[in-house]
């Protein structure tokens, strides 16, 4: 009963949710799209030609502002467990990023191109175990950041969601060992209650 009442709570809140209606309204497929908007507009990531991978890009709303911003000149690759409908310009591949043959397609796709911006907005099937779910996003995370340290051009930038706790500050370290500067960013369409920041690494050392 109790799971119940909280599902009605969440569905409530969602059909209610501002972004969730501005999304509806503006063929967005997810709110997440506006989080990614308003780190642009500040930070300005996303620029026409440039070369951009969506990690976790399920359902593809990122993918779809990546496209718009970084317009026909620019290049899109985008991964997820998730399949994803397809968005023209992206060249979107489903599998599992932990997993090293699904990572050497990814790379075989880039053709070896250097990038511009490493997005990442993966997170774990959570398990309901606190700890267990912590971990394995941070690992992710981990994952994402070699990658990016691997692929990014001198200079490129790294936008990565990360869940404030236990190897959070850790995590952070490592980002500044690798980027000349990493700064937090909590967009406003990222809920209040949610232990959701993003880092953003730029500089690639």
């Amino acid at each position: 009963m109790k799971r119940n009442k909280t599902s009605k709570a969440w569905m409530h809140e969602h059909l209610n949710d501002t972004y969730v209606q501005r999304a509806n309204a503006e063929g967005y497929r997810a709110r997440a799209a506006y989080k990614l908007m308003e780190i642009d507009e500040r930070d300005h990531l996303l620029k026409p030609g440039r070369v951009v991978v969506d990690l976790g890009a399920a359902p593809g709303s990122w993918c779809q502002v990546a496209r718009q911003r970084c317009g026909a000149s620019g290049k899109v690759f985008a991964l997820d467990l998730l399949p994803v409908e397809p968005i023209p310009g992206v060249d979107f591949l489903q599998g599992d990023f932990t997993e090293d043959a699904v990572l050497a397609e990814l790379e075989a796709r880039l053709a070896g191109a250097a990038l511009d911006l490493v997005l990442s907005d993966m997170a774990p099937n959570l398990s309901g175990v606190a700890t267990v779910d912590q971990a394995r996003s941070i690992h992710l995370c981990e994952l994402a950041l070699d990658f990016a340290q691997r692929h990014l051009k001198p200079g490129g930038q790294f936008l990565v969601k990360v869940f404030q706790g236990e190897g959070f500050m850790e995590f952070r370290r490592a980002m500044e060992g690798v980027f000349l500067s990493v700064q937090v960013r909590k967009p406003k369409a990222s809920r209040d209650r949610s232990a959701e920041v993003y880092l953003l690494g730029s500089g690639l050392r």
